[in-house]
């Protein structure tokens, strides 16, 4: 279980995040609601040690850790809005990089590792393509296999579905789905709130960079008047 407890964040005088407090098991979806500059973004930065925070205390299964390890022992990896994918690279060397770099593995081992990902997305026949040659839907399911290939136990996603048709939100869903199945912990920044009604999943609804509300997606669609705030933001409302 992931578990956030007092995180606040400073810039320039203002608050950014203020006590954000969470906990998701593994297994789980979360996915972070609001508008924007309400500090969904900031939340999956900080945790990617990708900015700094003023406080807060971070465990993961009862355990204490530092943000600082995260990006050495990848326990925690972002798939971006934009995949900041390496454009002059293949779509397999887009895997390969990190495992040959950061974790040592051999050429052989870290290909090995990029094909089987690579044939699981639908991606074996883009294998030496350059990466500008791919649609947005193939760019998605690369960056996420690029992310995962490092045996990430949190998936943080930021807006998975912003420049997406409703097909490919379905194909991303599914994603989504299948690593929370893994038992890893996947977090989501969005405010496409058809999102919420393809995935089982934890909601924290943010405003004005606080949890305003949370609630199981299921409990929100069949008991709205439990959840005004989130069922108000669901429906379009504010």
């Amino acid at each position: 279980m992931l578990k956030v407890k007092n995180l606040n964040k400073l810039k320039s005088g203002k608050s950014i995040l203020r006590e954000i407090n969470f906990e998701i098991d593994h297994g789980r979806v979360g996915i972070f609601l609001g508008n924007s500059g309400v500090g969904k973004s900031t939340l999956l930065r900080v945790l990617n040690h990708l900015e700094s925070y003023d406080s807060g205390t971070f465990s993961l299964d009862g355990k204490p850790f530092d943000l600082k390890n995260v990006n050495k022992d990848h326990t925690i990896g972002l798939v971006f809005q934009h995949f900041n994918l390496f454009e002059n690279l293949s779509v397999i060397d887009n895997i390969t990089l990190a495992l040959i770099k950061s974790q040592k593995k051999t050429k052989e081992e870290a290909s090995s590792i990029a094909r089987q990902l690579l044939e699981h997305y639908g991606l074996s026949d883009k294998s030496n393509s350059s990466v500008d040659k791919l649609s947005g839907g193939q760019k998605q399911r690369l960056a996420i296999a690029r992310t995962i290939a490092l045996d990430t136990q949190i998936i943080c996603m930021d807006e998975p579905t912003s420049a997406l048709d409703p097909r490919l939100t379905n194909q991303v869903a599914e994603c989504i789905t299948e690593l929370a199945n893994e038992n890893r912990i996947v977090l989501i920044a969005s405010h496409d709130t058809k999102l919420v009604s393809k995935l089982k999943s934890q909601l924290f609804l943010m405003k004005e960079g606080t949890i305003a509300e949370t609630g199981f997606s299921e409990d929100c669609i069949n008991n709205p008047g439990a959840y005004p705030l989130l069922s108000n933001f669901l429906s379009g409302q504010c």
